[in-house]
């Protein structure tokens, strides 16, 4: 809730722009985008959560992440919009997000930045993708809260922490949304590899 916050407010006046000029083709790629993630979460639901107990796994998939950022600083910026086909393929690099320790941003920009998009075009449709899948999670787990069988029960977590919590992550998602614009229009995207390497490297380290 938090995180849908913190676009919402970033980009109010680009979803204000989509409302008012019945940009309804926009609202069809980010619905197109969603799709892959859907369908991995639906047919392999058991195995990705799995996963997340596997700190080995973590660990090696940040390290993934660290070098597909990295390989972004050789593939040259592209100036296209984000078509149906570039939705998708965004999309995908979502879907893969999925995983413990895949970046989702990172993944969806890298994903953008292999079809062409312009770099503020694929930030902007990046965040907004992702509010349908937000919206869907976080309803899941509101859901599993009131039936007494969601972590906010589970670990003795009353409402008042769990909101404070939600605040805390919208004011950082927020400022964290203003570095990562920054850093693609400063071509530094690039940058965040080398600690997901490092933070990779780390946790197998440690294991």
């Amino acid at each position: 809730m938090g995180t849908l916050l913190s676009i919402f407010v970033f980009y109010w006046r680009v979803i204000l722009r989509i409302i008012k000029n019945y940009e309804w083709f926009y609202v069809v790629k980010i619905v197109f985008s969603a799709l892959p993630a859907i369908v991995v979460y639906v047919f392999f639901k058991d195995f990705v959560e799995g996963m997340f107990d596997n700190t080995r796994m973590v660990g090696a998939l940040l390290m993934f992440t660290g070098a597909v950022l990295i390989g972004t600083r050789y593939i040259p910026r592209g100036t296209k919009d984000v078509s149906v086909f570039r939705a998708l393929l965004m999309g995908f690099g979502q879907a893969l997000a999925l995983l413990p320790g895949v970046s989702r941003s990172g993944m969806t920009l890298a994903s953008a930045r292999a079809g062409k998009v312009d770099p503020e075009k694929s930030a902007e449709f990046s965040f907004l993708m992702s509010a349908p899948l937000i919206v869907g999670g976080m309803l899941l787990e509101l859901l599993k809260a009131v039936r007494g069988t969601g972590p906010a029960t589970a670990d003795g977590l009353g409402w008042g922490v769990l909101i404070v919590g939600a605040v805390v992550a919208a004011v950082v998602g927020y400022f964290s949304l203003v570095l990562l614009v920054k850093a693609l229009k400063g071509k530094w995207f690039w940058l965040f590899g080398p600690y997901c390497l490092a933070a990779g490297l780390l946790t197998l380290i440690l294991v």
